[in-house]
């Protein structure tokens, strides 16, 4: 009740911000009215770009999950020499600003392997290797908050460490690092817009393009941040569906088997 009510006082406002807009002779929504024949090529042209920032959003966020995954296994292990390589990598692909990098991969990697890369590739390496940080931190995390009782347990049930941390452990770790998990794949999809510095077509890059041709920057970029904002509310909406069906929130199964 309390999101049915959160919505419809976020869709009132909405409407009011609008109508207030739409009353001001300084704006000009004829540009994305979508009753008026320019407004809806207008609107198909920002929309378009919508497949392209979905379709970056999933590679990036599985090269990055894969990739923090097979990093975090460095920061788990006791060898002094793997963890300096975990810890150097975090830190090296944390401390970089995204933009930086994505203007590094495009320009600087061609220079050292002598292969022209295209600026979708480009992008989705860029944001991978600066997500991969973060997830590899979210993993470590995860497992290092089971409780080192479960470890000693498996151990004298006669589960060697591999089926220890695949039966066991990395279960629950994904359990709990859920939200966390959920929270990067929102912020990758924010992030998708850095690459329009680039020339990739998606949605920033889309109102980049028409708000030059139309000269209502204003207008347009209100109807892109309502894209991203759709974008993430159904995201968000089917991480929480997710975190409910597995049961990430501890407190809330605890309090359901009391009951």
């Amino acid at each position: 009740m309390n999101r049915k009510r959160l919505l419809a006082a976020l869709l009132i406002t909405c409407l009011l911000l609008l109508a207030g807009c739409a009353s001001s002779q300084q704006w000009g929504w004829y540009v994305v009215n979508p009753m008026v024949h320019r407004g809806r090529i207008n609107l198909l042209f920002l929309m378009s770009g919508i497949p392209w920032t979905i379709m970056l959003t999933l590679c990036c966020v599985l090269i990055s999950n894969l990739l923090g995954f097979l990093i975090s296994l460095l920061g788990l292990a006791e060898q002094r020499i793997a963890h300096l390589v975990y810890r150097g990598y975090v830190e090296v692909f944390r401390s970089i600003p995204p933009l930086v990098s994505i203007f590094w991969v495009y320009y600087g990697l061609p220079i050292l392997i002598d292969v022209g890369l295209e600026p979708f590739p480009a992008g989705m390496l860029a944001l991978s290797l600066y997500g991969s940080a973060f997830m590899a931190e979210i993993f470590r995390g995860g497992v290092q908050s089971i409780e080192r009782g479960q470890f000693e347990a498996s151990r004298t049930l006669g589960l060697g460490y591999f089926d220890t941390m695949r039966f066991v452990i990395f279960p629950q770790a994904l359990r709990r690092s859920l939200p966390a998990i959920g929270n990067q794949l929102v912020i990758m999809l924010k992030m998708t817009s850095l690459v329009s510095v680039i020339g990739v077509s998606e949605v920033l890059r889309r109102g980049n393009e028409l708000a030059v041709t139309e000269y209502r920057p204003l207008e347009i970029y209100s109807f892109v941040a309502l894209q991203y904002l759709v974008l993430v509310l159904i995201v968000s909406a089917g991480v929480r569906k997710l975190e409910r069906r597995m049961g990430s929130d501890e407190r809330q199964s605890g309090r359901a088997v009391t009951e």
